[in-house]
């Protein structure tokens, strides 16, 4: 994320920031949400996806940019390329130079950011209904005007640099991140979004703009606006601006193979922190796959909420961790489930153990109806609280097109309500063996 660090680093701390999210993905509009029952879904003749979505809870449009890049788009050579897009977007156009998207949507008393995970890069921006055609043109010369100069380039390294030293410096994001690269190996999903060091350095004008002219193309990418709008009114807007962009012939390049996991992967890494940090991944299915809802229901029950199964257990009954979560991760091709705790380094080989158990008692005795029923109106409320605002139907609709469909979307919590507590039981013993599985340990550095 532009200035305060990345999609990855805050995406991840705001999940460990409570006990456990359960499931993290997108969600859909409970009843009574403020959100239209369906959004507007156009294809325009150059390929760019439009919805829009009229929303009234207050007067406030939100329009954002989704483009179908992300680490799994990029080479090792340009490792990190779509998160520095995220960056240099922001760093002046043929039309203007840096600081003068801030302004003008500061200007309307709206505000922007930006984001880049595993499967797509956002550029997000909020202002007053009168504003949304200066929104839609700002996005329109960002997305395909930027010039990239060598001096921003430069300067923007420096920041993502620094942004990667506080992902790696926090040992909970930290954990996470090298929990990804033991789950997914040489896969995609298993590098960093923020790039290396060495990836970081080799990025120039040339290969940067050779990346943007590659994937920013109107095939590959949906523009999302919610709030009090017109569609037509909209749409009219939206040729005025994107639809004047030429379709390329975009092909997006071939899925990557997934290696799966065939036995217990272990590291243990000497931090300097007192206190240690533990992380077990299992590799399960993307965001558009059935079981991924049973898996979502599963992180709650077993660590998603105060009255989950680890969390009373673990952390409330034997005082082993002194904080734990549980997390059905998904994106568009596999997803992650990972148990993450804090604890005394000592009872590391213990905390294993016992949250082994709580998978395997889960594996053979399924949930209670009450744990169900629980785990379904945590995820209700959710949904509700996400859709009372433009911003998150907004996200919520971005992350489904980029990840599974709009579909998926609008119909997850009925979806969510009709898996039953075999499916629940079926999906733990499927997809989380525990004979197979990673497991990392951050441990207090030894004395010298």
């Amino acid at each position: 994320m532009r200035r305060a660090g990345s999609c990855w680093t805050l995406a991840v701390l705001a999940v460990l920031a409570s006990v456990g999210a359960g499931c993290a993905r997108a969600t859909t509009a409970a009843p009574g949400a403020r959100a239209a029952t369906t959004p507007t879904v156009e294809v325009l003749p150059n390929g760019l996806t439009l919805i829009v979505q009229g929303h009234r809870a207050a007067d406030i449009v939100a329009v954002y940019l989704w483009v179908a890049t992300g680490v799994r788009y990029e080479t090792p050579e340009t490792l990190g390329h779509a998160h520095f897009q995220e960056h240099m977007l922001f760093k002046g156009t043929d039309k203007f130079g840096p600081g003068y998207i801030d302004r003008t949507v500061e200007g309307t008393g709206g505000r922007s950011n930006a984001f880049t995970s595993f499967d797509y890069t956002t550029f997000q921006v909020q202002v007053p209904s009168d504003a949304t055609a200066i929104a839609i043109q700002l996005l329109d010369d960002m997305a395909f005007r930027s010039t990239f100069d060598p001096k921003q380039v430069a300067a923007e390294g420096e920041v993502i640099s620094e942004e990667a030293r506080i992902e790696t410096d926090n040992p909970r994001s930290g954990i996470v991140r090298q929990l990804y690269g033991m789950v997914f190996g040489p896969h995609p999903y298993g590098r960093p979004v923020l790039g290396t060091s060495a990836t970081r350095s080799a990025a120039t004008q040339l290969n940067l703009k050779a990346f943007n002219h590659r994937f920013y193309t109107p095939e590959n990418m949906a523009l999302v606006v919610v709030g009090p709008v017109d569609a037509r009114a909209v749409r009219t807007l939206v040729d005025r601006t994107f639809g004047r962009e030429p379709r390329t012939g975009y092909t997006p390049p071939p899925i990557p193979s997934l290696t799966p996991i065939t036995g217990v992967v272990t590291r243990s890494v000497e931090r300097p922190e007192q206190e240690a940090h533990l992380a077990l991944g299992w590799q399960v299915p993307g965001a558009a796959a059935r079981d991924s809802l049973s898996l979502d229901l599963v992180a709650t029950i077993l660590g998603g909420s105060e009255s989950s199964r680890m969390v009373t257990t673990l952390r409330d009954g034997e005082r082993i961790v002194s904080r734990i979560s549980v997390n059905n991760s998904t994106q568009q091709l596999a997803g992650m489930f990972y148990v993450q705790a804090q604890l005394e380094a000592g009872d590391v080989g213990k905390a294993e153990r016992r949250i082994l158990e709580e998978v395997r008692r889960l594996q053979q005795e399924g949930p209670t109806e009450e744990e169900r029923q629980l785990a379904v109106i945590k995820a209700e409320s959710e949904h509700a609280f996400s859709y009372e605002t433009s911003d998150g139907v907004a996200s919520a609709y971005g992350v489904a097109r980029m990840t599974a469909t709009l579909e998926d979307e609008l119909r997850y919590i009925e979806r969510l309500q009709k898996i039953t507590r075999d499916q629940i039981r079926d999906a733990a013993r499927k997809y989380l063996p525990t004979t197979a599985y990673t497991r990392i340990a951050f441990v207090p550095r030894k004395a010298q």
